[in-house]
């Protein structure tokens, strides 16, 4: 056994896991349930709607947002648009008070108390049927609001989660993240037919107003209140479903310290809750797929980001010593001459192959979730980026995530 062989093994069991997910959520997607759901149309029906805005030092993206909710392809009496000025401290309320007099808008003002207090003083708002959350930093297309209702022809369905996308990513890690975002499309979608979502996206996310109320409304829920409704909705016995086709563009973190910053809190949030709030579903054959193998899973990959990059940067030190080592007593005009390249001695491994063939998968699967969703604009940049760069990058945000969480540090969302 070679010296590497000792920490490969370790890597083994979490590859493992991420074929056998990514294979689950293939097959899953080739499933009758899945073919109907991409097939369904846009719903005939149209229950009264309120479309909730949560603002929060929003001036820039505002209004942007509030315009695209207005021009969704809807009857103009069935749908409203509540603004929630969650205590804002620039000019926010300005850009909002444009709209106060259009019939369709209602604009909300209020302290700053979170997201969860602005989105439950907008239900208190309403008497619509069902009632959505578009954050401010996000804007959809106009047939989005339709492809959503069809999903709330079954009764048993409480919620109903988007496509999320991108919106105009400019530098490689928005590119990047645009990958990631259209791959949880195609994640999102094949889960929702088993009923295995742990969260509803604040970019146009959808509920029965009326479950919302009998549930108690939004909690802070660990600073995701999303993740935290999604899994409460699941523990009562209901199902979220999912709208491929309802498009929805979001604005990303443009450097790694905000992404890492964002990215941290969505990760402590899915911790918190599901370990300290939710533990009864972890393993529980009551909540199916969601309970036997989605939050084990989510659990388990967490560790295995840590693990994965830690061995790989283990293996890196190592091959750098070792090269230095071999070198050592070697004449320099021998060491610095032009390298030769052999295919033979590239160094092949099952642990290397194993993790060509994953991300391979992930790449073929961020293709799928961009032909389901008919997100438009070239994949090519983001494809590559995600590729060589989310790997390096991720890790940053998973430790500090799990160091918080076992330490209890708790961080500001803004």
């Amino acid at each position: 056994m070679t010296p590497t062989m000792g920490p490969q093994v370790l890597a083994y069991p979490f590859l493992f896991i991420a074929i056998f997910f990514e294979a689950f959520v293939l097959l899953t997607f080739l499933s009758t349930p899945a073919r109907k759901a991409r097939a369904r149309g846009a719903s005939l029906s149209t229950p009264t709607v309120a479309v909730i805005i949560p603002c929060y030092n929003e001036m820039h993206t505002i209004e942007g947002t509030v315009k695209s909710a207005l021009a969704l392809d809807y009857p103009k009496d069935k749908l409203e648009v509540i603004l929630v000025d969650d205590g804002s401290t620039d000019g926010t309320p300005a850009v909002m008070a444009r709209f106060a007099d259009n019939p369709q808008v209602k604009v909300i003002t209020k302290e700053n108390g979170g997201k969860h207090t602005a989105l439950n003083a907008g239900i208190a708002a309403t008497r619509a049927e069902l009632v959505g959350c578009l954050d401010a930093d996000s804007f959809v297309e106009p047939d989005a609001l339709k492809q959503v209702i069809a999903c709330f022809d079954t009764p048993e369905v409480a919620a109903t989660t988007a496509a999320m996308s991108v919106h105009e990513p400019q530098n490689l890690l928005q590119h990047m993240q645009n990958a990631e975002y259209i791959f949880g499309i195609l994640l999102r979608h094949a889960l929702s037919t088993v009923n295995g979502l742990y969260v509803t996206p604040g970019p146009f996310s959808f509920y029965r107003r009326s479950v919302v109320n009998d549930l108690g409304g939004f909690r802070k829920g660990h600073q995701t209140e999303d993740l935290e409704m999604a899994l409460r909705i699941q523990r009562a016995g209901f199902v979220i479903d999912n709208a491929p086709g309802a498009r929805v563009y979001t604005k990303a973190p443009t450097n790694v310290f905000k992404l890492v910053k964002q990215r941290t809190r969505w990760t402590t949030g899915f911790l918190r809750n599901v370990l300290n709030e939710y533990r009864d579903l972890i393993g529980n054959s009551k909540y199916g797929t969601l309970g036997t193998m989605v939050l084990p899973i989510g659990i388990s990959a967490i560790g295995s980001g840590i693990v994965l990059f830690l061995l790989s940067l283990s293996l890196l030190v190592y091959h750098i010593a070792y090269s230095i080592f071999l070198h050592i007593g070697i004449p320099y005009t021998f060491t610095f001459s032009a390298p030769t390249f052999d295919w033979f001695y590239i160094p092949v491994s099952f642990y290397i192959v194993m993790a060509v063939f994953t991300i391979l998968t992930t790449l073929v699967m961020i293709a799928i979730g961009k032909r389901v969703s008919h997100t438009p604009g070239s994949l090519s940049r983001g494809v590559l980026a995600y590729a060589f760069l989310y790997g390096f990058i991720a890790p940053f945000w998973l430790m500090r995530a799990t160091a918080d969480v076992v330490t209890g540090a708790r961080r500001s969302w803004k």
